[in-house]
């Protein structure tokens, strides 16, 4: 089995303590309402617990009372592309073990800043690469460690099978074309495609490709029925092209307007089918909400145009965490170099964007200054509806009874530049793992 995944077994309380948890005094999110409302959660199962269930008809009292003294309690937030952070790329080739010490050191580090699960990214690479970095990227949190940090969702593989004219920075030479599923396996490797049990949930949990390339629309089907989800990206597909994708079950758009045909007045692309005019299920897309990536009108658009697919992504690389200046990044064939200025990166030698270094609430904080949505709707953006299409829902992203107990505790920093959400407390699987 991959280094990277846990090992340590779930501590049970010593001392005749229950585990149980209660926070009191605080606003936890329902729907599109901040609600007064106690949540207790379960270290030893993990869970969110029914409080009312274990009070009243079983007579369990909780080991410890929090009063969050009115702060947000909100369901830990779901990252969905994370290239790397903290100084560690997924898109590297590694010995084994060194490759797993980096991504549980990446874990631990990242639980910080609030996010609790999160779907690493791997972009256009040679099939080596995927071949010997997926195994150790795959959903890491059946063992329930707490002191893991965040855990891993299952693998975005971002291309290879993406258009040479929409590549952003993936480096062109390395790009494919598929035309049968065995292209696919060729490129990814059997054993991440196919599962010979279901104990061992394949390492791939989502491929972004350009489906007017090769025969890929027609694979749609062979994808979605292993459990990976389709998403459109990097891509020239026109409206047509791009209906014809959804309707094969494609049901994910990566970073929406970013590397794609524009919207056109007789033919609004890849955007328009978050529209109702074909009667086809409207997908889910990312939006990279960093200053850098999207003008905060254009997120306004396309939030409107469909907030129950709305989520936010960070597109953060490595350089998360880092100083400024020029890091050396794996892309493809060669080596690169991306200039890190603030929260800019660029791909050294041109004025492209090369994914970005904010956190996920801090695009939190940014979307709720550039849309008037409320903070409801704004962390429905990183939890309900990334769980949702990661096909989650009521384990991750929620605080219903029975949920996964990934819990972020958040405060409310108004200034001159608006309202900030600032992480004071990160509770994985109903244990504290992080106090600012």
């Amino acid at each position: 089995m991959p280094h990277s995944l846990p090992s340590s077994p779930k501590s049970t309380p010593k001392d005749g303590r229950n585990g149980i948890t209660k926070f009191t005094n605080c606003r936890i999110v329902k729907g599109d309402k901040l609600v007064n409302e106690d949540l207790w959660v379960n270290s030893v199962t993990g869970k969110i617990i029914r409080s009312q269930a274990a009070f009243y008809d079983d007579f369990i009292l909780p080991d410890e009372v929090i009063n969050l003294g009115g702060r947000i309690l909100s369901p830990g937030l779901i990252e969905c592309q994370l290239n790397g952070a903290f100084g560690f790329n997924f898109s590297t080739l590694l010995e084994p073990a060194v490759y797993a010490k980096k991504v549980k050191e990446l874990n631990r580090q990242m639980v910080k800043t609030g996010v609790t699960s999160y779907v690493p990214t791997i972009t256009s690479q040679r099939s080596e690469l995927y071949k010997r970095a997926l195994p150790h990227l795959g959903p890491s949190g059946y063992a329930q460690a707490a002191e893991d940090g965040a855990e891993s969702l299952g693998a975005h593989c971002e291309g290879p099978f993406l258009s040479p004219t929409k590549n952003g920075v993936h480096n062109v030479d390395v790009l494919r074309v598929a035309e049968t599923f065995e292209d696919l396996v060729d490129c990814y490797g059997k054993s991440n495609l196919d599962s010979d049990s279901p104990f061992h949930p394949l390492p791939i949990k989502m491929i972004t490709a350009a489906p007017e390339r090769g025969n890929l629309t027609r694979l749609i089907p062979e994808l979605t029925s292993r459990g990976i989800i389709y998403s459109i990206g990097h891509s020239e597909a026109t409206y047509e092209e791009a209906s014809a994708a959804v309707g094969a079950g494609a049901t994910m758009i990566t970073h929406l307007f970013n590397a794609m045909r524009p919207l056109h007045h007789r033919n609004p692309g890849i955007f328009g089918v978050l529209g109702l005019a074909e009667n086809l299920p409207r997908p889910y897309f990312g939006i990279i909400a960093d200053g850098e990536h999207l003008h905060p009108t254009t997120i306004k658009i396309a939030f409107n145009a469909h907030p129950d697919g709305f989520i936010l992504v960070t597109d953060s690389m490595h350089l998360v965490g880092l100083p400024d200046g020029a890091y050396q990044w794996t892309n493809g064939e060669s080596a690169s170099h991306i200039v890190k200025k603030g929260n800019k990166l660029i791909l050294e030698g041109t004025d492209r964007i090369a994914g970005s270094s904010i956190t996920l609430i801090e695009c939190v904080s940014n979307f709720l200054n550039w849309s008037g949505a409320g903070i409801p709707q704004a962390l429905k953006a990183v939890t309900s509806t990334p769980a949702a299409m990661l096909g989650l829902q009521g384990i991750k992203g929620c605080l219903d009874d029975g949920a996964d107990a990934d819990l972020v505790v958040l405060s409310e920093k108004r200034d001159a530049n608006g309202l900030e959400l600032v992480v004071d407390e990160v509770w994985k699987f109903g244990t504290k793992v992080f106090v600012r």
